[in-house]
């Protein structure tokens, strides 16, 4: 009895994780809405709060901070571009691929208050976009 309740738990969970990542996946890859209704895929992110600055970490594997643009709009951060294969890939033989190529585009809603700059990295396969705070110490 205890070994098909621990079975029955473990399948349970396990079919949970699937339903998951499934919709992470579909998150991911779901196209985003542009402003000239180009075809666009929207990157994930994550959004970050420190007393002097927000910073803002985009999945981008392969661009460079100067291939995507991002400004402040109406309180929002909008974040552009295109990522594309490199060139001295693209007579390869294609067995897999899973990372969104093309135009990418992502509006988020900021964190309420002023910003002095938008400065831009890359680290670590991310776009590290930092949204310095006015009036911060520091």
């Amino acid at each position: 009895m205890a070994r098909d309740l621990a079975r029955d738990w473990m399948w349970s969970e396990a079919c949970d994780m699937l339903a998951r990542a499934e919709r992470m996946h579909r998150e991911l890859f779901r196209p985003g809405p542009t402003q000239a209704r180009q075809p666009a895929w929207e990157p994930p992110v994550d959004i970050l709060e420190t007393e002097v600055e927000v910073l803002v970490l985009v999945a981008l594997p392969g661009v460079e901070a100067d291939s995507a643009q991002a400004v402040i709009e109406d309180g929002d951060l909008v974040i552009a571009g295109t990522r594309n294969v490199p060139e001295e890939w693209r007579t390869a033989v294609i067995h897999r691929l899973e990372l969104p190529q093309g135009r990418f585009y992502r509006r988020l809603r900021l964190p309420a208050g002023r910003y002095s700059t938008v400065r831009r990295a890359v680290a670590s396969g991310c776009l590290v976009i930092s949204l310095q705070k006015v009036n911060s110490r520091g």
